[in-house]
C-alpha cells in the first residue's frame, strides 16, 4: 500500500466590503515544513475568498494526501460536514430555497480537488487564539489591502 502524505492546511478569506477587494490565504504543513500561499481579487465576496483559500491549498498538493483542512468559515466546513453538497448535486445545484447555489463554479472545483485526497474539514473559531488561523487572516487581509491600496486598519 502506498504511503500517503499527511498534510494540515489552515485557510482564511477576507474582503473589504462584500463585494469588494478580497484576499485568501492558506498555510500548509507537512513533515516539519510550512508553506504559505495567498492571493486576491479586485471585486469579490468573502465567501468566494474562503473557497479560494481551500482550493489553492489543495491545488498545491502534488500527490494524493490525507488532509485536515482547518477553516473558520462555517459556509465551507458545513457544506462538507452537513452534506449540503450532496443535496445541491441531487437538486441540480439548487439550494433548499430552490435558488441557484452561489459560487457553484468554485464548489465544483473544490469537489474535484477533494475527490483526489482523503480530506477532513475542521471548524476553528476565527479571530481567536489559533496561531495558524490568525496567520491566514493576516495574509488574506494584506492581499485585499494590496489590491485596494488601503494601508489602514482592517
Amino acid at each position: 500500500m502506498a504511503v500517503i502524505n499527511e498534510v494540515i492546511i489552515y485557510t482564511d478569506g477576507a474582503c473589504s466590503g462584500n463585494p469588494g477587494p478580497g484576499g485568501w490565504a492558506a498555510v500548509l504543513m507537512a513533515g516539519g515544513v510550512k508553506k504559505e500561499l495567498s492571493g486576491g481579487e479586485d471585486n469579490t465576496t468573502n465567501n468566494r475568498m474562503e473557497l479560494m483559500a481551500v482550493i489553492e491549498g489543495l491545488r498545491a498538493l502534488k500527490r494524493r494526501c490525507k488532509v485536515e483542512i482547518y477553516s473558520d468559515s462555517a459556509y465551507v466546513v458545513n457544506a462538507f460536514t452537513q452534506n449540503w453538497i450532496d443535496s445541491w448535486i441531487r437538486n441540480g445545484w439548487k439550494n433548499s430555497a430552490k435558488a441557484e447555489v452561489a459560487n457553484s463554479d468554485l464548489w465544483k472545483e473544490l469537489i474535484r480537488l477533494t475527490s483526489m485526497h482523503d480530506v477532513k474539514f475542521i471548524k476553528v473559531k476565527g479571530h481567536a487564539d489559533n496561531e495558524f488561523n490568525n496567520r491566514c487572516d493576516e495574509l488574506a487581509v494584506a492581499e485585499w489591502k494590496k489590491i485596494s491600496g488601503n494601508k489602514g486598519k482592517s
